[in-house]
């Protein structure tokens, strides 16, 4: 490893009242600089130090007039720690750091001759004998896997997002249309030699593509430093650092920076649940089981063969929570979904018998866990109201989008799991069989309102053997697409925010690969293209039709028609907003057989319109449409006094929107 010299001026901000300047000098000698005071060591061990990535790690600072590089870590039960790096060859004696005398279990230096893009690890000994380089775990940047150095880094960026983060707070809310495209970063597309793109090449590309798709959100799956790129991001060793597979901190916030300014904002996966058990990293961090519980009952995954986060520990808590607020503070991110929920839930999560211990209590809940996941959702939405929190929880745990104040989670949304498999295992059945099927396309609705929830059609259903969307879906070629369009549409219709993995967006024929671009060339194909097509003018009947989102997360906002109709296969359903005029009728058929003469009951008397039909010819579809005026005529149907007459297209839903009273 070669030398960099530090060419950056220190750049020294405010955040949240937490600065970056030194409390000053603890005694004359340079070497007891410390960025903390006593008031951060006392909120440090209380776990209520929320930005402690001001305070550990390193950081660019100036003492008596000499810029250097102030280094700060946790390890309460070593003996020795000394920093290393290519700046003293790597000598574990070298640079020797001092422990606070508070009972913290902060060690800190001041380094003079260590400037900006330096490579370091602590070396820590531990009084059992045992001894290990670690990363840094507050690092900002990290080496390119596989190699494992933690770098000093200026975080230092200008931001041109004003007008995205002004009105964030209006645009973003829970009655504004939510539809996300969830994105890994190292597959979406690569180039000609099939190597990734870098964060500056995503920032031109992707925000483009999100614009004209019409989503309004980009969901990334975990960016932080992983050591296992096959991990996909979900084994995480650098928790503050974006990885540099891709390019920099800064190149990373340039790619928010342009999807901010296109209008579309950024959720980030964030894993709290677990961590790998690389030497490097968070595991047996100073000779003892720090981050993680020592008994592997409690601390150690079955399925995902990582640690599990002590959540008894306060300092550990402060650790999670201060990276959650980083995201937000330092790189201006919009929404944090957390992965793995129910592991963290459930004591027995994946466990046998006698395989877990039980809480205080005697029961399986993990008490920890639930504290903690309230208190990270108090912190966010203190210090960031206008930021959203999505739980990836897959049971019925109750009140996870409830506030804290009433017992609650306070999760913003939930991913509605059961309605994803539900969903999905009734269009892989055949349709000759779906009337035998009805309730698994409407159970949803039985429990829709329950929680906030977002609709995914997630990674996790495209791999591993499963099959990509399109190839879920039965039938001949024609049919396939035409079941991928009523997919959609069916979900655009149904109450909650969206969520669509990419490649679905093209009907990708091959599952997802990671180690792979996606397959692009296939939207080249007009049945491909068609499902871009529809989802895009979903997207815009999402955002243009208020009766789809002003009431998403309530029952004032949907009414069936009918469900009962399971001979022919069709549901019909009210989505309302705050206007009866702007309601929207659905009808969905899902079987290939084209019903004419087909009478829903509808709100009012007067004309309705066809504003949407899936099986529109630039679809790729039949075009077994109902133009024109659509008189309502005064045949009682469903409980309704008017109904109307339709023609449903095969495997088609069909849009109707009131249009006017009679002439």
């Amino acid at each position: 490893m070669t030398r960099r010299k530090s060419q950056i001026v220190p750049q020294y901000e405010e955040n949240a009242g937490e600065s970056l300047q030194g409390v000053g000098l603890m005694t004359d000698e340079q070497s007891h600089f410390s960025l903390f005071s006593d008031f951060d060591i006392e909120l440090f061990k209380a776990g209520k130090h929320y930005h402690l990535y001001n305070k550990l790690g390193a950081h660019l600072v100036e003492v008596g007039g000499q810029k250097g590089t102030y280094f700060a870590v946790w390890a309460p039960n070593a003996r020795f720690v000394s920093v290393v790096g290519n700046f003293n060859a790597w000598n574990r004696q070298g640079h020797p750091m001092k422990l606070r005398w508070d009972g913290s279990g902060v060690w800190e230096a001041f380094l003079p001759e260590v400037g900006d893009k330096e490579y370091y690890k602590y070396f820590i000994e531990s009084f059992n004998g045992y001894s290990v380089e670690k990363g840094d775990p507050y690092a900002f940047h990290w080496e390119t896997p596989p190699a494992t150095a933690t770098v000093v880094w200026d975080t230092s960026y200008t931001w041109n997002d004003e007008h995205w983060m002004k009105e964030r707070a209006s645009t973003h809310a829970l009655s504004k249309p939510i539809s996300i495209y969830e994105v890994h970063l190292g597959s979406w597309r690569r180039n000609a030699e099939g190597e990734f793109l870098c964060y500056k090449d995503l920032a031109v590309e992707l925000p483009k593509y999100c614009k004209y798709m019409g989503f309004t959100h980009v969901e990334f799956m975990p960016v932080m430093e992983h050591p296992f790129y096959g991990s996909w991001g979900y084994q995480l060793t650098g928790y503050y650092a974006p990885s540099s597979r891709f390019g920099t901190p800064q190149e990373f916030m340039h790619l928010i920076d342009a999807l901010h300014q296109e209008g579309i904002g950024v959720i980030l996966d964030w894993v709290p649940s677990h961590f790998p058990t690389d030497e490097h990293g968070l595991g047996y961090f100073d000779g003892t089981h720090l981050y993680e519980y020592a008994d592997p009952r409690k601390g150690f995954h079955p399925d995902w063969k990582s640690n599990i986060f002590n959540l008894e520990r306060n300092e550990v808590r402060a650790f999670l929570i201060s990276n959650a607020l980083y995201w937000l503070d330092k790189y201006h991110i919009d929404g944090l979904r957390v992965d793995a929920v129910a592991s963290m839930l459930y004591l027995d999560y994946s466990r046998k018998e006698g395989e877990w211990i039980p809480n205080q209590h005697g029961g399986r809940e993990n008490l920890e866990a639930i504290s903690f996941l309230k208190e990270f959702n108090d912190a966010v939405h203190q210090h960031h109201p206008d930021v959203f929190t999505v739980a990836e929880e897959s049971t019925s745990w109750p009140g996870v989008t409830h506030p804290t104040s009433i017992g609650g989670l306070g999760f913003d949304m939930k991913w509605m799991m059961g309605w994803m498999h539900d969903t999905l295992h009734y269009f892989q059945t055949d349709p000759i069989y779906r009337r035998y099927h009805q309730g698994e396309i409407t159970f949803s609705l039985v429990y829709a309102f329950t929680e906030k929830f977002t609709l995914p059609l997630s990674h996790d259903e495209v791999v591993y053997g499963k099959g990509s969307l399109i190839n879920k879906m039965p039938g001949d070629e024609w049919q396939q697409f035409a079941n991928l369009r009523l997919l959609f549409s069916y979900m655009f219709g149904h109450p909650g925010a969206k969520l669509i993995f990419m490649g679905g967006d093209f009907a990708q024929r091959h599952e997802w690969r990671h180690d792979f671009s996606l397959d692009w060339h296939e939207n080249n194909h007009p049945l491909h293209n068609g499902i871009q097509k529809v989802l895009k003018d979903l997207n815009e009947l999402y955002q243009g039709e208020s009766a789809l989102y002003e009431n998403n997360f309530s029952w004032e906002g949907f009414e069936w028609i009918d469900i009962n109709d399971s001979a022919n296969s069709v549901i019909s359903w009210l989505r309302k907003g705050k206007d009866p005029d702007e309601s929207l009728i659905f009808v969905a058929s899902f079987t290939p057989a084209v019903k004419e003469n087909y009478r829903i009951g509808v709100p009012k008397m007067g004309y309705y319109q066809e504003i949407f039909n899936s099986d529109n010819l630039k679809y790729g579809g039949a075009d077994i449409l109902n133009s024109g005026d659509i008189e309502a005529f005064p045949i009682p149907k469903h409980g309704r006094s008017h109904s109307v007459n339709l023609t449903l297209p095969p495997l088609g839903i069909t849009v109707l929107k009131y249009l006017r009273d009679y002439d």
